[in-house]
């Protein structure tokens, strides 16, 4: 008789199914009996699942997908690499990005129901340092301001490296000439992690304020992020007249 006293060599039992578990303990009774939030993101993704492998229960292997990803990670993870990974059928890895896909677009939904204001760096910051921090390519955002800095609109303008010889200003200002903004406030990220202005983003900048200023509609500020930080270019008066 082996150790665990069952007379089975324990290297050769399987994984622990989820319902093999203390029904406290499983994470579909746990999210019924005390909320989504009580449960880890392992845990989340375990319901997901729903199965395993024959090698790893859900629990295992959604804590593998932490590990592997990271929650950020997760955020911008693509169907190829999910399906590269055992266990992972196209049934799963849909059901894993659909949910995903569904979260973020609740959060941008929910915030865009709020009276947003915009009135400093921080505020800026709020409404997109998370989705920003998370891109692995440069995107540039114009914000839409009312006369009272409340948030009319937001744009996505350029996806990959937007270079002041690429960037069309009518663009720019297409959108905020359309919702009759008085003000903009422009963002976009380095997906090195590194939030420092370049001085291809001062040159722009400075660009931004002069066509801005042709027509009537004030460049507040231009918001760089980076690695989970950001630079307020008006703060460090880079592009921006004193």
């Amino acid at each position: 008789m082996d150790a665990n006293g069952d007379g089975r060599n324990p290297t050769t039992r399987g994984p622990t199914l989820i319902r093999d578990l203390p029904s406290a303990d499983r994470p579909r009774e746990r999210l019924r009996d005390f909320g989504a939030d009580a449960l880890s993101t392992a845990e989340l993704l375990a319901i997901l699942l729903r199965t395993g492998t024959p090698r790893q229960s859900a629990i295992h292997l959604a804590e593998q997908l932490v590990k592997d990803f990271g929650i950020e990670g997760l955020r911008n993870v693509t169907f190829g690499e999910l399906r590269a990974i055992y266990g992972l059928g196209d049934a799963k890895a849909a059901q894993i990005l659909a949910a995903i896909e569904l979260g973020v677009r609740i959060v941008d939904f929910s915030g865009s129901k709020q009276r947003v204001k915009i009135k400093s760096p921080e505020d800026t910051a709020d409404l997109l340092l998370n989705r920003m921090s998370m891109l692995d390519q440069e995107e540039l955002w114009i914000l839409q301001l009312d006369t009272r800095n409340h948030l009319i609109g937001e744009s996505q303008l350029y996806r990959g490296s937007a270079h002041t010889t690429q960037v069309r200003m009518a663009e720019l200002f297409r959108d905020a000439i359309k919702l009759n903004a008085t003000a903009v406030v422009v963002a976009h990220n380095h997906p090195s992690g590194d939030p420092t202005p370049s001085a291809a983003d001062v040159q722009l900048t400075k660009l931004l304020g002069e066509t801005g200023r042709l027509l009537d509609i004030e460049v507040t500020d231009h918001i760089v992020f980076g690695g989970g930080r950001y630079v307020s270019m008006r703060a460090l008066r880079l592009g921006f007249e004193a």
